[in-house]
């Protein structure tokens, strides 16, 4: 227990409330695990608790305060729950065993009661057997299942998470009422199937694989992310076994937790398959599927740089290499994908491979790209801000002012370079720029304001 979280805990009690540990990270300790996030139940109103910790923040009506990174919430009982999120009504309760009462499994249902926090010290109060359900590896929900998960549709995707990351088994009657109340998932908000999405994208513990079977043997998988659903029966022609969908979640796993966004790329870079097979191809489906998971991100209330980058993924995901490829043809490639997003995109690929079964040739292959990437990259112009000359410079030399002529004109010459890298140099663009125009300076002044519409 780090010493911040025992001062919170020492603070309450010396105070003369009841204080403990509950939910997460008590399952986490009871598990073998480190917890991430400390939550601590008191008996104390919380505008006590925000009086004994100067700097606090208390900021909601469930009565919870953070103190640093702990929060503390006070005992509490809680009304129906009409928007199937939050309850209508709170009120403080009265005791620990009524809080823990509330909450979803009985694994996040434990207490922890200090009784030495000198030695750390204390005694479990777990009164719906959660300590054994650990031990058990059994998913269950506290009380009426039914009730729990008509409460708050997000418990319905947190019992896939809970079940696929300490390899448990769902109880039936839990797993009943999931199958039962499934179509409620899709009155989610976007956010919060989100962040229930990036958890499982990040877990150390178990594929995510394993999570998106159990969405969909519950039911779950459809109201959530349809678009992905779609590719169940979609037929594949690769080496190993299986529909679109299994190549998909082949493919997420074969991309590393610590980056859960390609593992999200990874999920989606097939979904354009479900309306674009024809005579055996899906053509253009890289085109299709980004369009589709942008729109899927945007329902999850991804931020724009998540979806620009996932979506641009997608769409360069079916690149064709071929070791005939000139180095202007290299260039161009490194141009339209961005330097920048070349890691991941040959990330997705080698996932992409593994997934097939199939795996890249000695030569013609990524590895033979990304050496002749490199080269490019220590040698040629791959930005048009490495040009020898700027607009500034076309202005002065072709005795013009501003204007749309010299953006298209810059951009000539970039093209140029990168098909020669050798004529970037500052007169011999400029030279390029007098031959393109074939005209004075001044006339070439003149031809820009007519272009834009203007008159002498």
């Amino acid at each position: 227990m780090p010493r911040p979280v025992a001062n919170v805990l020492r603070r309450l009690t010396d105070a003369g409330h009841e204080a403990s540990l509950v939910g997460g990270c008590v399952r986490d300790l009871l598990s073998g695990e480190q917890p991430i996030d400390w939550d601590v139940a008191t008996s104390a109103p919380p505008e006590q608790t925000a009086a004994l910790f100067p700097g606090a923040t208390w900021e909601n009506r469930f009565g919870t305060v953070t103190v640093g990174h702990v929060e503390v919430t006070t005992y509490r009982s809680e009304s129906a729950y009409s928007d199937r999120r939050r309850p209508d009504a709170v009120e403080w309760g009265q005791s620990l065993t009524d809080d823990l009462s509330r909450r979803d499994f009985t694994i996040n249902a434990i207490g922890w009661v200090p009784v030495d926090l000198g030695r750390r010290r204390g005694r479990l109060v777990d009164p719906f057997g959660g300590r054994g359900d650990l031990r058990a590896r059994v998913l269950r929900a506290v009380g009426d299942p039914s009730r729990r998960f008509a409460e708050d549709a997000l418990r319905l995707l947190r019992a896939v998470r809970f079940a696929t990351r300490f390899g448990m088994i769902i109880d039936p009657a839990t797993e009943e009422a999931i199958r039962e109340l499934a179509p409620t998932a899709g009155t989610l908000s976007g956010e919060r199937v989100r962040d229930e999405l990036r958890r499982i994208l990040s877990s150390t513990k178990a594929p995510p694989s394993r999570a998106f079977r159990l969405m969909e043997n519950l039911g779950l998988l459809t109201p959530l992310l349809p678009e992905l659903a779609a590719l169940r029966g979609v037929p594949q022609g690769k080496v190993v076994p299986g529909d679109a969908l299994d190549h998909s979640l082949r493919t997420v796993d074969a991309l590393p937790a610590a980056d859960p966004r390609l593992r999200l790329a990874g999920l989606l870079h097939d979904l354009g398959k479900a309306t674009t097979l024809a005579d055996g191809h899906f053509i253009g489906h890289e085109e299709v599927g980004a369009e589709l998971a942008g729109e899927l991100m945007r329902r999850l209330r991804f931020g724009r740089d998540d979806i620009g980058r996932v979506t641009h993924l997608v769409r360069q995901h079916m690149y064709a290499y071929t070791s005939d490829w000139t180095d202007a043809a290299v260039r161009r490639f490194i141009q339209r994908v961005g330097a920048g997003a070349l890691p991941d995109l040959f990330a997705l690929r080698r996932a992409d491979n593994v997934a097939s079964g199939v795996s890249e040739s000695a030569t013609g292959g990524a590895a033979e790209l990304q050496a002749r990437i490199g080269r490019q990259l220590a040698s040629a112009p791959l930005e048009q801000g490495q040009l020898a000359v700027d607009g500034r410079d076309l202005m002065a030399a072709l005795g013009t002012g501003p204007g749309p002529h010299i953006g298209e004109l810059l951009a000539e010459l970039f093209a140029a370079v990168t098909e020669d890298p050798a004529l970037n140099r500052r007169e011999l663009l400029l030279e390029h720029a007098r031959a393109r125009l074939g005209v004075s300076g001044a006339e070439a002044h003149r031809d820009a304001r007519r272009r834009a519409g203007e008159s002498d």
